[in-house]
């Protein structure tokens, strides 16, 4: 099957630049988002709109999910006017957010027996990538379904992986996450540190990007320290969601147990700020 008409739910900060990628690059897209006041973006582009994840699937070759966490998956699989209450088959779901292995299993079971593909293909980077259409995507599920949606993920992102079956992509992006949070803590505790012994935030930040420890990520994250702005990119409290799912599938590490246990001592005060705002968790 070669996928032309691409259905799309989930418009948020990630959800919107995504699907915009996939109308750029010539798909028919037709979007549902529960608040349709975010899908005036995509439909000044060209996309069409769907009134329900039901009708969404009937319209489409496949559909992509780009959601906030298992609960939304839930609802928008088996919902009333749910993907499922659609009883259609041969489609192909790619779900992309970041939810747990458990989740994708009991969906891609439901789905197959309807006759249709799952696939989890949760994406690392933040909004700038999804702007770029520069994502990593690491993908779980049939391998026949993944290259048949692999043009698809293609335009998304730089580097599209079947990392293994049904929920690998899900345990590849919890593992990521977790690194994610040791390094944000990490640069957070560095920059104090430093403080502490009357180094300079901006000079500490200048010496390790120009050091073998320099990277995007600190140069970003570090900036944002540097001018105390911690609007957030990717949420705190979606960091501490993903420790907890990581936890959930058996993050039991010296810094994995630490980071877990600092994200989630800082979600109820800085949870809609930054990941990186961390830092005044750390600070105290």
């Amino acid at each position: 099957m070669s996928i032309t008409k691409t259905g799309w739910i989930g418009l948020g900060k990630m959800g919107i630049p995504m699907s915009q990628q996939l109308i750029k690059a010539g798909y028919a897209v037709t979007v549902y988002n529960r608040s349709t006041d975010k899908e005036e973006t995509l439909k000044a582009m060209g996309a069409a709109t769907a009134s329900s994840p039901q009708k969404l699937i009937q319209d489409t070759d496949a559909v992509v999910i780009m959601v906030s966490d298992d609960a939304a998956i839930t609802s928008i699989f088996s919902g009333e006017n749910g993907l499922l209450s659609a009883k259609v088959s041969g489609k192909i779901i790619i779900n992309m957010s970041t939810v747990s292995p458990a989740i994708s299993k009991q969906m891609a079971d439901l789905c197959e027996q309807q006759g249709n593909y799952y696939l989890d293909a949760p994406v690392s980077g933040s909004v700038k990538q999804a702007e770029e259409g520069t994502l990593v995507i690491m993908v779980g599920g049939d391998e026949k379904a993944f290259e048949q949606a692999k043009p698809v993920l293609e335009k998304i992102g730089k580097l599209t992986i079947l990392v293994g079956d049904t929920g690998a992509g899900n345990k590849a992006k919890l593992v990521i996450n977790t690194l994610l949070g040791v390094y944000s803590q990490g640069l957070a505790e560095a920059v104090l540190f430093a403080e502490k012994n009357g180094i300079k935030t901006e000079d500490l930040i200048t010496l390790l990007n120009n050091g073998a420890m320099g990277s995007p990520y600190i140069k970003i994250k570090g900036d944002a320290i540097i001018k105390d702005n911690y609007t957030a990119a990717f949420a705190l409290k979606h960091i501490a969601k993903d420790l907890r799912l990581a936890k959930d599938i058996g993050l039991s590490t010296p810094l994995g147990k630490v980071t877990y246990q600092t994200f989630q001592d800082a979600e109820a005060k800085l949870g809609n700020e930054d990941i990186i705002a961390v830092i005044k968790q750390v600070r105290g």
